[in-house]
């Protein structure tokens, strides 16, 4: 493919994938559409990067694939970052959708537990200029070099129910964005910290992605 079939590519993805979901943010829309996603996928699927399927990403131990464009999009977009945001990703993957966050925030801290992506990632952003990231290889359910508290998390595999310790890494006013459930039955979900001891969960639509890597259903971040 020639890069003005991708330039094109990106233009149908946006108008034909992410706008029909509601995502309508200026801001958004225009970092989807400026960032090449085709330079974060592997090489033998960049003719694919902007079709709407989920693509493989590692054959690691801890396998994952690349989340759907319109549902990066409403990530993007129900989250609502400012530019002074400093915002937390669980699961940097290939560095799509932390290179669109870095976009729209002051600095984003994202964690992966897939050796070979955390490489992957690094490589991705530093090729782009994209500097006002942190990434950490390990576990986010243990410890790691984390912040006491963001404006904004996303975490970008399925949990079984939202972690108390990441509600807690909230900001009051801070969103966590998380797809919980068990397949089939998924729910995308919005949780807002309105108290210091206090939240609000909004469901926004029914999505099923695969499970968060490398977490188990009796012990989700439990410390």
């Amino acid at each position: 493919m020639e890069s003005m079939d991708f330039e094109q590519a990106r233009f149908n993805m946006v108008e034909q994938q992410v706008r029909p979901w509601n995502v309508y943010d200026p801001r958004v829309l225009e970092v989807i559409s400026r960032i090449p996603r085709e330079d974060f996928v592997p090489d033998e699927y960049r003719n694919l990067a902007y079709a709407d399927i989920c693509i493989p990403l590692s054959n690691e131990a801890y396998s994952s694939s690349m989340l759907h464009p319109n549902i990066e999009g409403r990530i993007l977009q129900n989250l609502s970052i400012d530019e002074d945001d400093v915002v937390l990703e669980i699961g940097t993957g290939s560095g799509y959708l932390t290179a669109c966050l870095a976009a729209l925030a002051r600095h984003v801290d994202s964690v992966e537990i897939n050796t070979e992506l955390y490489e992957l990632a690094k490589k991705n952003l530093a090729v782009h200029d994209i500097h006002n990231v942190s990434i950490s290889n390990g576990d986010a359910g243990k410890d790691w070099n984390q912040k006491q508290f963001y404006d904004a998390i996303a975490i970008t595999g399925s949990l079984p129910e939202i972690p108390q310790t990441y509600k807690k890494k909230l900001k009051v006013g801070g969103r966590l964005f998380v797809v919980t459930g068990e397949a089939p039955a998924m729910t995308a979900q919005l949780l807002t910290r309105i108290g210091k001891n206090e939240w609000s969960t909004e469901n926004l639509f029914e999505a099923c992605i695969e499970p968060l890597c490398g977490t188990q259903k009796a012990s989700l971040f439990d410390f």
